[in-house]
């Protein structure tokens, strides 16, 4: 079989940002066309006849780690703060083991639509990595190209991300954040809304509300006093007007323990549940506790252990 011919295997995925290779990817999904079918009524020949109708363009999900560009942080960076940016080019790169290009997924004017943060586990050896879903108005897909796959790819040293490092902070409860064992996952949702224009197959997008997670931790129960305290104030004794609201902020660690990779901003903090975990008699699990918070705003600070250029 001639070479030109020969199957191969998805080696590496990298995205591309208006031109820029902008680092790779774990994970790659969606991003396809598809149109809706249309039946119609039944006619004299006793045939129900069909044919398609409007065209749309799945989202795109990646999965990845640290060491992306700067410009990819700043895409996320704006969409988190709502301050949404669009791009108005990029693509998906599909490269074999040597680092060819096998073919692209090119998107158009492409909006974030989720960025997740992975659960955090003081006790957990996993890796950890951000999943990205985002909009395209449209995508075109092309075959093979050949050439080696561009930029500073894999230039720099990728930190070493995992679910165990993290620190916590919370405003007047300083000691008990000292005590944090685990951080659920947080997805923050920006709703995009498609609008169609009749002389063209394909829809126009636009930001609308953006939808921030609840904070929820686990703590040793016994170092929660300062959360009980607040739990008692702002939830039982109903001392929770705005000004009781609290701030705090999430910082995702390198191996090392001290390069920051990225820092989540919490706005409007409030507590609304503080519910001790099942201890069972003569276990030598640790007591814990687990806190739900709610929260109004989260701004995203990517840190220089996660930015190669």
């Amino acid at each position: 079989m001639a070479d030109g011919m020969r199957s191969h295997a998805a080696g590496k995925y990298a995205i591309d940002i208006g031109g820029q290779t902008a680092g790779w990817c774990s994970s790659v999904e969606g991003g396809h066309c598809k149109a809706d079918v249309v039946s119609e009524k039944v006619g004299a020949d006793l045939f129900q006849h069909k044919h398609i109708a409007g065209v749309s363009y799945e989202d795109i999900s990646i999965k990845c780690g640290t060491a992306m560009s700067k410009n990819f942080y700043e895409w996320i960076k704006a969409s988190v703060d709502h301050q949404y940016r669009r791009v108005d080019s990029g693509a998906i790169i599909s490269a074999d083991y040597n680092f060819k290009e096998t073919g692209r997924l090119n998107f158009f004017n492409a909006l974030i639509s989720e960025v997740g943060f992975p659960a955090l586990d003081a006790a957990s050896k996993d890796a950890a990595a951000m999943q990205i879903k985002f909009t395209p108005e449209y995508t075109r897909n092309i075959r093979a190209a050949g050439q080696a796959v561009s930029g500073p790819l894999g230039k720099g040293e990728q930190k070493k991300w995992t679910a165990s490092n993290f620190t916590m902070q919370l405003d007047g409860c300083t000691e008990s954040m000292k005590w944090v064992k685990k951080v659920e996952a947080l997805t923050i949702k920006q709703k995009v809304v498609k609008n169609p224009v009749g002389e063209k197959r394909d829809y126009q997008i636009e930001c609308a509300s953006i939808e921030y997670p609840n904070v929820v931790i686990t703590v040793s129960d016994k170092h929660a006093d300062e959360l009980y305290k607040w739990h008692e104030d702002f939830v039982i004794n109903g001392n929770c007007t705005a000004d009781k609201e609290r701030n705090g902020a999430l910082t995702f660690l390198a191996s090392d323990t001290t390069t920051q990779l990225f820092t989540l901003n919490f706005r409007g903090l409030g507590i609304f549940a503080l519910t001790p975990e099942k201890h069972e008699a003569g276990s030598e699990n640790i007591k814990c506790c687990k806190v739900e918070m709610y929260c109004e705003q989260i701004t995203f600070e990517p840190g220089q252990g996660s930015i190669y250029a």
